[in-house]
């Protein structure tokens, strides 16, 4: 009788591991994954994960779950010095995942120029065709799912990421200049609301009202979304509420304005322009579409 219940706790326990998708056997990691998934034990499986990086076992995975239970536990700060201590242990293949994962912790951790100077060299990793080792596509993985993402679904992802990044410092002639390229590359009607709302924060409501006119009108694949499209709303609303603005108060001409900017980040990328990939050669025709 007690050999069919221990069996049929092992059975149970087994189930355990393929429902929740938690490594079989009694390692460090497998123990760290056990708390995080069935016992809800986020605190202790922290302690089990770290035990896993020690004992070198799957430290890539170790590293990057513990990151991840880290942020959800509100410690984002020992998130981000774990991952730059411990990752010259992991496996190159981890590097860029490790890097993702700093880039939502700075976020996280309010430590926007380091977010910054991250997003700038995952850029610059494709510009010189490293992030996707000359291929158009690459496999990515998200919530456990792999799928196919392309040069310029990742190019207008990380442009977005640094456009909204500028916008929290109050920098929004750079966040203009970003979302702008990625609308280039990529349209997309949530980044189409960050302009417009760049555009309502220096004063230019009428470019503003173009801008979120598309997304209301439903010229984007994303524009179906009942929260963007009120996002749109709110931020026309917004610009309704706004006192008249004079196109000479405002400054230099928009197209001037655009250059100056389009210049200065273009510099910033002098270095990686002989090994550009072809997207980013139309980056450069778009400057002259602008002049003419």
């Amino acid at each position: 009788m007690e050999a069919e219940k221990r069996r049929g706790g092992g059975e149970k326990e087994d189930m355990s591991h393929v429902i929740h998708k938690v490594p079989a056997g009694d390692s460090p990691y497998g123990r760290a994954k056990h708390l995080q998934l069935v016992e809800k034990d986020p605190e202790m499986a922290i302690v089990w994960f770290w035990k896993a990086i020690n004992a070198g076992d799957r430290v890539d995975s170790a590293l990057k779950d513990m990151a991840v239970v880290m942020k959800q536990q509100d410690r984002a700060e020992e998130a981000v010095e774990a991952i730059k201590s411990f990752r010259h242990l992991c496996s190159k293949q981890a590097q860029v995942s490790l890097d993702n994962l700093l880039i939502d912790l700075y976020k996280k951790c309010g430590r926007m120029e380091e977010q910054i100077e991250l997003l700038k060299q995952k850029l610059g990793m494709i510009i010189l065709g490293e992030a996707f080792n000359g291929k158009t596509t690459k496999t990515a993985r998200s919530h456990g799912k792999k799928f196919q993402i392309s040069i310029q679904q990742e190019t207008s992802r990380i442009l977005g990421n640094l456009g909204w990044a500028y916008m929290q410092q109050n920098n929004y002639d750079a966040a203009e200049v970003v979302y702008r390229k990625a609308q280039m590359i990529e349209p997309d009607a949530n980044k189409a609301c960050n302009l417009g709302l760049c555009l309502i924060k220096k004063g230019r409501f009428d470019e503003a009202r173009a801008v979120l006119e598309e997304v209301l009108h439903r010229r984007y694949p994303s524009s179906d979304d009942g929260k963007i499209i009120s996002r749109a709303e709110q931020l026309v609303r917004e610009i309704e509420l706004q006192p008249a603005v004079s196109p000479l108060e405002v400054g230099l001409s928009i197209k001037e304005e655009i250059m100056e900017r389009l210049d200065l980040v273009m510099n910033e990328w002098a270095p990686f322009r002989s090994k550009r990939l072809p997207i980013f050669e139309e980056i450069s025709t778009w400057r002259d579409h602008i002049a003419c």
